[in-house]
Parts: C-alpha cells; sequence; structure tokens
C-alpha cells in the first residue's frame, strides 16, 4: 500500500490501495491495517477540498484535522498519487 507519507496524521496513515487506482484520486485514513477495510475514504477535489465517503471510526475532529492535512498538501500527495496512475482529481 503506498502511503502518502511515513508519518501518522491524527493518529492516522494516509494512504492509498493498488485496488483504488480505478477511482478518482483519494486518501484512506487507518491507524492499523493499510486495506480498503475499516478506513476512512476521503475523495480530493482539484483545489484540495475533500468529500468523506466513509469515516469509519474517525470522530469529527479528527475528519476536520485530516481534512485540513489534506487541503494544505493535496498537490504533494497528487504527486504520489500520479506515480501509479493517471487518473486526476475527483470532478463530480
Amino acid at each position: 500500500m503506498p502511503k502518502y507519507y511515513e508519518f501518522k496524521v491524527c493518529g492516522y496513515y494516509l494512504y492509498f490501495t493498488s485496488h483504488c487506482l480505478i477511482e478518482c484520486m483519494h486518501v484512506h485514513a487507518s491507524d492499523k491495517r493499510l486495506s480498503e477495510s475499516g478506513s476512512a475514504k476521503f475523495f480530493v477535489f482539484n483545489n484540495g477540498d475533500t468529500s468523506v465517503q466513509d469515516r469509519s471510526v474517525l470522530n469529527d475532529r479528527e475528519v476536520k484535522k485530516i481534512q485540513k492535512f489534506i487541503k494544505q498538501h493535496y498537490q504533494e500527495m497528487y504527486l504520489k498519487w500520479r506515480e501509479y496512475t493517471d487518473t486526476g482529481f475527483y470532478n463530480g
């Protein structure tokens, strides 16, 4: 599972899986197994805003902190995503 960063954000790893690459850019967040199962999922728009598809065990405070982190770093994160696929940002 490619991680966007080696460190945790708000106690969670931010990553994507090889199964995800058919979709537009998104971020999974999990503190345990790096899989789609049981992880929160944030779709990323081309301006860095996110849409939460699944929040899993994250509380409101954690969701907001992760969304803020993604907003601040989405362009850098997109470069990592582009290493694996040419699928772009969420657009509707």
